[in-house]
This record gives structure tokens, sequence and C-alpha cells, in this order.
């Protein structure tokens, strides 16, 4: 039985997989068994933001794994407290934290918080949220009903109620009612079509939600950790979330999720916990991953390159555009808008076949999300394999 078939026998058929099997990388780069090389621009779906194999990474990793990997959050742990503290200041906003595992677990997290804000003496007063359609919260039951895509509420139901959805930030205020606690949305709507909010928009709905003490929820589960370009997509919007969920590019491959906020007494011991969350292995590596993009950051790299990735990027919806619409998003968070869905497909059949991984998402777009510290080399070779592939179509 080869690998194929093994995964095949005894693994759920959750994924549509490409069944290659990489054995190492090397930054934006990846080798399968036989040799071949590809150029990664997807990083995990936002997740190995140092790059692969990245050599500080593994050190801290294996220097943490060799004296503790884990005892419980009912002890003490130390670089759980230097993470919250070091993204705190980063971030430049008085808030608290909780850690978690992954996106969905985060964001499950600051739907109890808004929740149990909305409660006065022991009862439920407000309990209502508003997400957007197309967004995209996680696959637990809770936060795929905060998702606004009915597609994927199909056979999971019955769902927590009390979600509701707008077509667009514009919406949202004639959606308030009495029983609205908060607003949940993405700064840039990843699986939706890496379609950013307008600013204006974004900071004009934030003053109003302060008025009527609405929680405003930012789920920046891709759009941190640099991804952006700043630390946070809410600094780059210049707002002050209530509540912002992290994960993905956090701990560089090791499963973390974080939700900070400036309710600093929300919880009381007891309302909520996890046991893997925050744990020494997790907030250890996240505590090397920010160290090494907070210094490609000040370096001025981070800046470079993406604008050097995006002028390949309208250089190719230029020259392409009988298969593309335009380029959207920005920072290392891109995609490319495809003119139908079957094109979309191709595109991303072909670049595999040319040794270069894209994603899909929606509203037919071809997304990019390489590592954080992408270097020009793999950046044009991967983009002239992309060109490539695009010649053949």
């Amino acid at each position: 039985m080869n690998l194929q078939e093994m995964d095949l026998e005894y693994v759920l058929h959750s994924y549509a997989r490409n069944y290659v099997n990489f054995k190492y990388g090397n930054n934006a780069k990846l080798y399968d068994e036989d040799g071949q090389e590809y150029i990664d621009f997807t990083s995990g779906i936002g997740v190995v933001s140092v790059g692969h194999g990245n050599k500080r990474l593994a050190g801290a990793i294996c220097d943490q794994a060799q004296k503790i990997i884990h005892i419980s959050n009912l002890y003490l742990i130390e670089p759980q407290a230097l993470v919250a503290k070091r993204l705190v200041e980063l971030s430049g906003y008085d808030m608290r934290l909780f850690f978690a595992n992954s996106g969905a677990e985060a964001n499950e997290g600051a739907i109890k918080i808004a929740r149990k804000y909305g409660e006065v003496d022991g009862e439920v007063k407000r309990y209502k949220i508003i997400t957007l359609k197309h967004s995209f919260h996680g696959r637990t039951i809770t936060a795929l009903k905060a998702t606004g895509q009915e597609a994927m509420h199909t056979y999971f139901g019955p769902f927590p109620d009390g979600f509701v959805y707008a077509d667009d930030i514009s919406q949202i205020p004639s959606l308030i009612d009495d029983h609205t606690v908060a607003v949940m949305i993405e700064l840039i709507q990843g699986e939706g079509g890496v379609e950013p909010q307008d600013k204006k928009k974004v900071q004009d709905l934030a003053k109003m939600l302060k008025e009527k003490d609405i929680l405003l929820i930012i789920d920046e589960v891709q759009t941190g950790i640099y991804r952006t370009g700043e630390f946070l997509a809410s600094n780059l919007y210049e707002i002050e979330p209530d509540i912002i969920t992290l994960a993905k590019g956090l701990g560089g491959g090791v499963p973390i999720g974080a939700i900070m906020t400036r309710l600093k007494d929300i919880f009381a011991p007891g309302d909520h916990g996890s046991t893997f969350g925050g744990n020494y292995l997790s907030t250890r590596a996240a505590l090397e991953v920010i160290a090494i993009l907070q210094e490609y950051k000040e370096a001025g790299r981070l800046n470079e390159m993406i604008a050097y990735f995006d002028k390949w990027l309208q250089k190719i919806a230029k020259e392409y555009s009988a298969l593309f619409e335009k380029a959207v998003g920005f920072g290392f968070m891109r995609g490319l808008r495809c003119k139908s869905s079957e094109m979309q497909s191709k595109i991303i059949e072909k670049s595999f076949e040319n040794g270069v991984l894209v994603l899909k998402a929606g509203r037919n777009t071809v997304r990019f999300l390489p590592p954080i510290t992408i270097t020009k080399e793999e950046i044009d070779e991967g983009m002239k394999r992309f060109e490539k592939a695009l010649e053949e179509i």
C-alpha cells in the first residue's frame, strides 16, 4: 500500500488533495520526494510566516521541546506571558489575552466574551452578533454559523441562533436592534475573495458602534502578524477594536490562536479555558516568529518585498486581462480576480503543474499568501512559473 492509498483508506475524505509528498522546504521553496522544486505562494494558507525550514524557529522549538512542552494553564507559563506582553506592545492597544489553538477557537472565545458582555445581572439582554456575507470565521459549529456563507451551513444544523448577516458594512446600522451586542468583521475577507473593506466605512462603523456601546470584533486570523505590512490590519485601518482574534501566522506552523480584548476583566476563573492553548511549545514558537518578523519589518525588507510582489501582480493583471479582472488585496494577502470559476480552477491546476502553489478563494479569486520572508529571487521564479502556466492556458 503506497502513501496515497494509505491516506485514502484511513483518513476521512474532507480535503480535495493534491497527492504530492513534500519532504523538506527552504523559505518559499518546497521539495517533493522526487526532488522537484515548488515555489510556495500559499505558506500553508497563511501560516508559515517565516518560511519553511527556518533555522531560528526550529532552534527555538527544539530548545523548548527539550525542556518543557506542556504543563497546562493551571501553572504560570513564562513564554505565554512574554508573548502576551509583545502582542500588546506591538499592537499599541491596552488589552489582555487568552490563548487557544486555532482561529476557530479564537473566534469562539471572542463570541463568548461578547455574549457575556451582553448579560446584565445574569440575564441575557443582548446576544446578537452581526457579520458580513462572504465572511469566514471557522469550522466549529458556532464559528461556522458566524460565517456569512450559506453554502457552508448545509448538513450541520441546528445552529446556535443570534447571528445576522449584512450584505456590506453600509447595511450594518440598519440591522442593529436592542439585542445586538457585537459586530464581527474581517478587514480583508480571505476565503471571501481577498476583498478589503473600505477604510473610511470601517472607521465610521467603529465610531458608531462605540457610541452605541456595541462591541467591534476584528477577525485578524489571516490578516494579523505583519501579513498586511503592518503588525495588525487594525493598525492599518487606524481603529481601536474591542476584541481582536489571531492565529495562522503567529506560530509559524505551530498551532496557536489568541484573543486580545480591552475587556480585561470579562472572564472569571472557569468562564473559559483550553488544555493546550498557549502552552510552552506554541508560545515559545510565537515569541521567535514575532522577533523575526519585527526585525524584518524594522529593516525595511517587508515593505520592499511587498512593493516588489505588487509590481509583479499588477503586471500580470494587465498583460493577462483576458483571464483576470484585476489584482486585489494588499500586503502579502493578495489575489487575482478571474473572469470565471472554470478559469480559476484551470489556473490553479496549471500553476501546480508548473511548480508554483497558489490558492482558491471566493469571487473566482486566485489567492497568494506567500511566506512573509519571501525573497526577490523566489518571487521572480514563482511569477515566471505562474506566467508559464497562464501561457499554457
